[in-house]
């Protein structure tokens, strides 16, 4: 029961982290553009994982020695791991690129609330991709799908009907599907490889293609990323 608990709460510190992160994006797209604010952050993101990584890798070596189940892999063993764990964090850097600058660009142009929701399509959108790998949707996610669906209408589309819906929704919903794209490639590569190491490798990927998108079209200054400091550490640190 504790550790059910302790689960629960630690997922919904993740929920207001996650939630609260919209505003920290919408006040950076107000200071410097789409690709320097998700090139910058993301890399932090990845560069706060890296202590992270000595540590855990530290302590689940001293448990293992502790009980006798250490056993150091082989060098042949190792290259495959390394070659899994690079693949995929290449495969889920390229797709948090596309998906975070795609919201990045769909924030400037609607409200934090909007985004908020229907950026979490994902969560729906995901099984629904899964159909095209043969994945099970069972009624409850059909019954989401639903609820979702109405959702979006409330939220999206007042009384004056579907002429109201802005561009900033249409485009946060290719984010959602970009998501979820996302999701179904962390799904295929976790499994095989270390979590937190994956993200770590897919926060660098996906920061350094933004960063690099950055200088050809955005071109940003310094100054002006400095001015977006603190947006952008609560994202990279926090949301990353």
């Amino acid at each position: 029961m504790i550790k059910q608990l302790k689960g629960d709460a630690m997922l919904m510190l993740t929920a207001i982290i996650w939630g609260t992160s919209f505003v920290a994006q919408k006040e950076g797209m107000d200071l410097i553009g789409p690709l320097a604010y998700n090139g910058t952050r993301t890399v932090i993101g990845a560069l706060v994982l890296i202590p992270v990584i000595l540590i855990l890798d530290r302590i689940k070596k001293n448990k293992a020695m502790a009980d006798g189940s250490y056993a150091e892999p082989t060098p042949e063993e190792k290259k495959a791991a390394n070659k899994t764990l690079i693949i995929g964090g290449i495969c889920c850097g390229m797709a948090l690129c596309v998906a975070g600058n795609v919201q990045q660009v769909g924030i400037f142009h609607t409200s934090v609330a909007h985004s908020g929701f229907i950026t979490a399509l994902y969560v729906v959108i995901v099984p629904l991709l899964g159909l095209f790998v043969r994945k099970k949707v069972t009624p409850v996610i059909w019954g989401c799908v639903a609820a979702a669906a109405v959702g979006l209408y409330l939220l999206c589309i007042p009384s004056t009907g579907f002429g109201s819906v802005n561009m900033g929704d249409v485009i946060i919903f290719i984010c959602a599907i970009c998501f979820a794209i996302h999701i179904l490639v962390i799904d295929y590569f976790s499994p095989k490889v270390d979590g937190v190491k994956l993200s770590c490798i897919q926060f660098f990927v996906g920061g350094l293609l933004s960063v690099v998108c950055m200088f050809i079209f955005e071109q940003p200054s310094f100054e002006r990323i400095l001015s977006a400091a603190l947006p952008i550490l609560y994202s990279g640190v926090m949301s990353s």
